[in-house]
């Protein structure tokens, strides 16, 4: 049994139908990448499964159990965070009132202070900047914050969205180095991500969505060696 499963989802909004019959799956343990050109439907995709886009149709299922229809704070409590597109800190709270704000669901007061250490740990730079407010930071640092922030839910499973946007080559490998820390360390991750090369090259599968419907899926080294694949979002390279 997959941890999480998506089968025929469709989204729409309004009139216009973002996703069309959208199935996937993401096992335990995995990196799954999802990628596409900017409108292609990926974020809606994300944000169907945590709930902040109601489903049309299809079935959503998250460790066995149908999430579809839950509220996006079930869907947290469930096991799934999510790290957005564009971060989206609280700019005038600081770094640790950003991170604790990341488990509100939560009520363990001993656990909550040794996940704040963990995330710390991740990442070094936050605890440099723990008493700092969030938008006096980089943009690197404020997609750290996001991420942190979303892991102080504990998850099962981490949707992270375009977490390399606006980043500078350096800090898009720092983030991916750490996405990897993330996943050895227990964490299952979907991730959606601008930087097609990048995202096949830490996942270990991944789908291809075009126009809201899935074009190409399967292991992350087999997208990257397609003719498509690479014609369409690899630059064309080998």
């Amino acid at each position: 049994m997959a941890l999480l499963e998506v089968e025929g989802l469709v989204a729409r909004y309004g009139r216009i139908t973002a996703l069309q019959d959208v199935a996937l799956r993401v096992e335990e343990g995995e990196i799954v990448t999802l990628i596409g050109a900017n409108g292609a439907g990926k974020t809606t995709t994300l944000r169907a499964i945590s709930g902040l886009v109601k489903a049309a149709s299809g079935t959503i299922r998250f460790a066995g159990r149908d999430v579809t229809r839950l509220a996006p704070d079930a869907i947290v409590r469930a096991g799934i965070g999510q790290s957005p597109e564009g971060r989206r800190v609280f700019p005038r709270m600081t770094v640790r009132e950003n991170l604790e704000l990341g488990a509100y669901t939560r009520s363990a007061k001993d656990e909550i202070a040794g996940d704040l250490e963990r995330v710390l740990t991740i990442f070094p730079r936050l605890k440099e900047r723990y008493a700092q407010k969030a938008g006096t930071m980089s943009g690197g640092e404020q997609q750290m914050l996001a991420i942190a922030r979303a892991m102080m839910s504990r998850p099962k499973l981490l949707l992270l969205d375009e977490p390399s946007l606006g980043l500078s080559p350096k800090l898009v490998q720092t983030i991916f180095e750490v996405i990897r820390d993330i996943n050895a360390r227990g964490t299952t991750i979907l991730l959606i991500e601008q930087n097609a090369r990048q995202a096949l090259a830490v996942a270990s599968r991944g789908y291809v969505l075009e126009v809201g419907r899935i074009a190409h899926s399967g292991p992350a080294a087999e997208l990257m060696a397609s003719e498509a694949v690479r014609a369409a979002y690899l630059g064309g390279a080998a």
